[in-house]
């Protein structure tokens, strides 16, 4: 056996020499981390699914649950935000997990939500007539990860893919109405919406009966996953009485002005209000700026308008 034993260790030092090739990818410390999911290959997949379009409401359920389990299974998430076949996950600040080592970080929660993709498939993937639609090919997602040193680049990141969601949805749901209630080719469809506005889809809707506003939130507005103390009822010997439990919850919320981070202050307690104050200022000297664009353009024109009047003076022909 010392024999065998010393073989061992003579083949682990001899081959431990591969380590060398591995490569630090420590993130920096006392940094706000944002993880992005992304679907892989998700036009064909939706495609070969029959997924609804613009927006399939299952589809979108089944998001949120995957993203749902890995705020369950990862406590240092303090936010989660979905649209479309994406997911951002904000962790806080302190978060050592893996020793913030990124690969570690993001394949963990690719593996994880990926993994609750599949589980979550056969409850929710469901026809109108109660039947289960078969996963024909496995799904498949990237991610990536990004260091934010403040509060406000994490606000401005997720104030950024809601603007995104909003202007893919607007797009879409303009595009196959005219797809699907205006008999176009999508190839007609998309020369329509050619060089279009907010305005001329909104129009193009309205000639349809839709309003855009009264979509649903979570299409136009996609899903915030937070943690929240909500009253739940017990059971066992206590069957009947109610505790505060904190959970997961789903709201559907616009995250771009300051409503939203007002009525959830206790996500970021430590830098809410210094945020709140930095957007502040920003706005107060963009409206600054902007009025002296205004006083400049004016002044501009009342100099081109005496220029004028004196040249039409001088142009006059004398009596």
């Amino acid at each position: 056996s010392s024999s065998s034993s010393s073989h061992t260790r003579m083949a682990k030092s001899r081959f431990e020499y591969v380590k060398q090739f591995e490569r630090p990818d420590g993130l920096l410390p006392n940094v706000w981390l944002v993880v992005r999911v992304d679907g892989r290959g998700f036009h064909k997949f939706t495609d070969r699914h029959d997924f609804s379009k613009p927006n399939d409401v299952r589809g979108l359920q089944l998001m949120n649950h995957a993203a749902k389990a890995c705020l369950e299974e990862f406590g240092d998430i303090v936010l989660a935000y979905g649209q479309s076949d994406e997911y951002s996950f904000v962790f806080r600040k302190e978060m050592n997990l893996f020793g913030r080592r990124a690969s570690k970080i993001t394949t963990a929660v690719v593996s994880c939500f990926t993994a609750n993709y599949v589980l979550g498939w056969p409850q929710i993937m469901v026809s109108e007539q109660g039947k289960e639609m078969p996963l024909q090919c496995a799904p498949q997602f990237d991610g990536r990860i990004v260091e934010y040193p403040s509060l406000e680049n994490i606000r401005d990141y997720l104030s950024w893919r809601q603007a995104d969601c909003h202007i893919n949805n607007l797009y879409n749901t303009t595009f196959w109405t005219l797809v699907h209630r205006d008999s176009k080719s999508e190839q007609e469809a998309e020369g329509v919406l050619k060089d279009t506005l907010s305005a001329d889809k909104n129009e193009i809707l309205f000639k349809f009966g839709i309003n855009y506003n009264n979509e649903p939130a979570m299409f136009r507005k996609g899903s915030v996953l937070l943690r929240q103390e909500v009253k739940q009822q017990t059971g066992g010997a206590d069957a009947g009485q109610t505790r505060v439990a904190v959970a997961v919850v789903v709201v559907h919320e616009d995250m771009i002005g300051d409503e939203f981070w007002q009525a959830h202050n206790d996500i970021f307690p430590s830098d809410g209000a210094q945020a709140s104050d930095s957007r502040r200022k920003k706005k107060q000297q963009a409206r600054q700026e902007e009025k002296e664009v205004k006083r400049q353009q004016h002044k501009q024109r009342e100099r081109e308008s005496k220029a004028a009047a004196a040249a039409a003076a001088t142009s006059e022909p004398a009596d």
